[in-house]
């Protein structure tokens, strides 16, 4: 395969090529000198996805006291 670069230094991955690797718009790529050519990979991520999912949503309110006791909210009978 072969692919022409831009005055900007540009090129275009051919189609068969990205999905072999599976590179999709906007993924980071690295590029490393190794010998007399260039290798083009998918950069790593940079934080796997947690099977807790903790901490994933956020709130704009400020946090509770984690040693907050609900039953203080509770109003005491007379």
């Amino acid at each position: 395969m072969q692919t022409t670069i831009t005055s900007k230094g540009q090129v275009t991955i051919p189609r068969d090529v990205r999905q072999q690797f599976g590179l999709k718009q906007g993924m980071a790529v690295t590029f490393a000198v190794e010998g007399d050519h260039i290798a083009l990979r998918p950069a790593a991520a940079l934080r796997q996805p947690g099977t807790s999912g903790f901490g994933l949503i956020t709130s704009r309110h400020p946090a509770i006291a984690p040693d907050f006791d609900v039953a203080t909210l509770v109003a005491s009978e007379p």
